[in-house]
């Protein structure tokens, strides 16, 4: 079995991969831990003989996790953002400071679509551009939906907005204080996200596949307006790319990849813009 984990700064993602099948066999998600304990944080190591890694934790988090499942499994493998690789030049001007979790979210993107723009809707919001020849652009970051409700400091940060909620209904003013907040901070993440979006396209005269991903993906879908597709193991997809264990990885494929849809016109985009900025 192959244990992927995406070590977050508060929560931590795990899935189990057959070697032979490429199936996703299980899978869980645990609080950031500066000390795990297989068999309750992550699985029993003992199925284990490859585990790669993603983590944005805190050095001392990740250093342990690498000693405690170096003892116990014979290839840990541990993701970094480069300068370049699988076709991706690094836009940053210190690449080693790019997020590692954009970079896997760069080079999936980059395998699936040749050029894209992902958006990851975690605690912050980070929105990448990979560009046609795969340069990457550099991206935007901005406070995530939980942190945009701490922030206000209301009493409403245990109320979660619905992610059944439809957009229309979040999109319309609060008749309470949580819904107002609610409404807000969701009218802000995904005007932002869309206003990004088309600005970038606009400048660089292109229009981009759009893949979101995280744990706000599927309530931020629903008032995102491009074309775009929720891939949940996005991270994952970039671990898979980077360190292909399976024959399916070693073909290309990535598990849970969704289908594309086609994006908007460029023309439909400055369209939109410029009638945005009318107002």
């Amino acid at each position: 079995m192959i244990l992927d984990l995406d070590i977050g700064n508060t929560l931590s993602k795990w899935r189990l991969k057959d070697v032979d099948s490429s199936e996703i066999r299980s899978r869980g998600a645990v609080w950031t831990r500066e000390e795990w304990r297989p068999g309750a944080d992550i699985p029993d190591l003992d199925v284990v003989e490859s585990v790669r890694i993603s983590s944005v934790a805190r050095k001392a988090v990740l250093d342990d996790t690498v000693t405690l499942l170096r003892r116990r499994v014979p290839r840990v493998f541990v993701a970094s953002p480069e300068p370049e690789a699988l076709g991706v030049i690094n836009g940053y001007e210190e690449p080693l400071r790019l997020g590692v979790d954009r970079w896997m979210g760069a080079l999936a993107g980059y395998q699936l679509a040749g050029a894209c723009c992902t958006v990851d809707c975690g605690s912050a919001i980070t929105v990448d551009f990979v560009i046609p020849g795969g340069y990457h652009l550099g991206g935007y970051i901005i406070p995530g939906l939980r942190l945009m409700k701490e922030s206000l400091k209301l009493g409403t940060r245990n109320v979660a907005i619905d992610p059944e909620s439809e957009a229309a209904e979040l999109l319309e003013p609060g008749r309470r204080t949580v819904e107002a907040v609610n409404h807000g901070i969701y009218m802000a993440a995904v005007s932002a996200i869309n206003r990004i979006y088309s600005e970038v396209c606009d400048r660089q005269g292109v229009s981009l596949p759009m893949l979101l991903t995280g744990g706000d993906a599927r309530v931020v879908s629903r008032g995102v307006q491009v074309p775009h597709a929720v891939w949940p193991d996005m991270v994952y997809g970039g671990l898979e790319a980077s360190f292909p264990l399976t024959p399916a990885e070693r073909g290309g494929r990535m598990s849970g990849a969704p289908e594309l849809p086609a994006p908007v016109s460029l023309e439909k985009i400055r369209a939109g813009l410029a009638f945005s900025m009318l107002f």
